[in-house]
């Protein structure tokens, strides 16, 4: 029990008599290049408060990464000892001789650094770079809103345990990551180097002079002499940290004479193609013409939209823009690709206006127009396909209180079951609005206990969209459309599809008609679903179109 209690009090005495006397500062390297990692060291003979190093005096020289803090305390023979360790990660800003200067710990001060910072241009850099970053941009002279790009490649020939690379920032611009990291190997001055490569794209938004700043790597690698042991842990590795130079840009804005959109770019131009030739055109057949926008030194949000004018005799149905962007020699390129489905109604010669995309060059510092010229083509007769007719057949006299019928007649060819079906149903149709036309017109009372007479173009329309027959429904459209109306000056202005759209006014319904022409002479047709169209007729007839009762009946495929 005494041995005990002189222990104690032996220990008690070791803690009182303890305080700080020393505090020491020392750099892992010695010279050090320009934009290379350095680790400074502050040493604390007692266990100090781990917020005691006080590293804002090193911002003006120096990028100051992260700082970790140990603390450890031990005791040999009633002796004991603390120390608190500061390691903190820094990057010289400039060449030259700089000063770390003294930390004051507790009133106990350290010794001043004179620190020897290497250009990069020095033969005595090279022997010091294990890590270094280079940075290398498109061009430096650049106008607002035109779009560069900055190659970035981390080179080290340490051995990486962990590590990130940030982002590059330049004030007011829009920059983004192009591609995956790409990995390659190259000797340098004698030594090997795994080099990490990263591209982005950037677009500056305001004009004048501007600094992009570069990115800083921060990681840990692995010490030599870990390496050569079979067991790896947190004292074999080191902290590091690197950064690349930053690049002046020089932003100029945009030139007083452009009018209309900026579109800045080295290099734009306008491509066509035909699908089938052009000499193969035919009444009725879809004709494919593919333009093609391509674009250096824009992004796919800027390039703009393209449209084509068609005269009389055409219907042009646009396909949704299909967008690209790549590299070509360190070149950020954007492509936009729209297909157009053309249709002609009538043999003949059509006159194809031109399309211009006015843009700026940016090597010739001049306004430019890219242009695909007018052109004329020609459209065959089509031996299976007649003329669109805008009066019903002379075998049937219809009334004038019943709306004229627009019939698209097709000449049917032999051995074709589908073809015999849709004329069988076309005949019914017809049958039955000869039939309609003979009964005279009579206003009816709506009773509680009576349903409406049902409308034969709006059942054939119905019985359509549910057995998803696109054709029928083609046929029917018009018809079903005439059978709405409540008079016949109306009836006589819905003979196109242009006008039923104009008539109705209702997005969803012309949405529809669109989907089922694209399906028929769109570049990929497929199979048709008549449930968005059967749904944008039946909402109309809920909001007073028709009064009938034609939507409650159930029309099974």
């Amino acid at each position: 029990m005494v041995r005990v209690i002189i222990s104690l009090l032996a220990i008690l005495i070791s803690f009182h008599s303890y305080a700080l006397t020393q505090v020491s500062a020392s750099v892992d390297k010695n010279p050090v290049m320009i934009n290379e990692s350095l680790i400074l060291t502050v040493t604390a003979d007692d266990d100090i408060d781990r917020n005691a190093l006080d590293t804002s005096a090193l911002l003006a020289d120096f990028i100051v990464g992260r700082t970790s803090v140990n603390s450890q305390t031990s005791m040999v023979n009633f002796n004991t000892t603390r120390t608190t360790t500061w390691n903190t990660v820094l990057i010289p800003r400039q060449s030259g001789e700089l000063n770390i200067p003294a930390f004051d710990i507790d009133g106990v001060k350290t010794q001043v650094i004179k620190l020897d910072v290497l250009a990069a241009n020095k033969s005595a850099a090279s022997t010091q770079q294990d890590l270094f970053i280079t940075t290398q941009v498109s061009a430096n002279d650049i106008y607002v809103q035109q779009q560069i790009t900055l190659t970035v490649k981390l080179h080290f020939a340490a051995e990486l345990k962990r590590g990130s690379l940030t982002e590059p920032t330049l004030a007011g611009a829009n920059i983004l990551q192009v591609g995956k990291d790409k990995e390659s190997e190259n000797i340098i001055n004698g030594k090997r180097y795994r080099i990490i490569e990263r591209v982005y794209a950037i677009s500056p938004q305001e004009s004048g002079e501007a600094t992009i700043k570069s990115p800083i790597f921060s990681g840990e690698i692995i010490m030599p002499s870990a390496r050569r042991s079979n067991f790896l842990s947190f004292a074999d590795t080191k902290p590091v940290s690197v950064v690349g130079d930053d690049i002046e840009l020089t932003i100029k804005a945009i030139p007083a004479q452009v009018n209309g959109a900026w579109l800045p770019s080295e290099l734009l131009a306008l491509h066509q193609e035909w699908q089938p030739e052009p000499s193969q055109f035919k009444v009725g057949e879809p004709i494919t013409r593919t333009i093609t926008l391509t674009a250096a030194g824009l992004s796919e949000e800027q390039l703009p939209e393209i449209t084509i004018e068609v005269p009389q005799g055409l219907k042009v149905y646009p396909d949704q823009a299909t967008l690209h962007t790549g590299l070509n020699n360190e070149r950020l390129v954007s492509q936009k690709v729209i297909n157009f489905a053309i249709v002609a109604s009538q043999a003949g010669e059509y006159q194809l206006p031109e399309i211009t995309v006015p843009w700026w060059n940016t090597v010739t510092n001049k306004a430019e127009v890219a242009k695909i010229p007018a052109q004329t083509i020609t459209v065959l007769p089509n031996a299976d396909i007649t003329q669109i007719v805008t009066q019903p057949p002379p075998s049937v006299a219809l009334e004038n209180t019943t709306p004229t019928p627009i019939v698209e007649t097709v000449i049917i060819q032999p051995n074709n079951s589908l073809q015999w079906l849709f004329l069988a149903l076309w005949l019914l149709t017809l049958l039955a609005w000869f039939i309609s036309a003979k009964r005279p017109f009579q206003s009816k009372k709506i009773n509680a206990g009576t349903s409406s007479k049902v409308n034969n173009a709006h059942l054939a329309m119905l019985a359509a969209c549910k057995q998803n027959n696109g054709e029928l429904a083609l046929a029917c459209l018009l018809p079903w459309a005439q059978s709405q109306v409540s008079s016949n000056s109306e009836s006589e202005l819905l003979t196109t599809l242009d006008s039923l759209h104009n008539y109705f006014n209702d997005k969803a319904l012309t949405d529809a008609i669109i989907e089922l022409q694209q399906r028929y002479y769109g570049k990929n047709p497929g199979q048709w679903s008549g449930n968005n169209l059967l749904t944008a007729i039946q909402t109309l007839h809920k909001k007073g179109h028709s009064k009938s009762a034609d939507d409650e009946i159930k029309i099974n495929p």
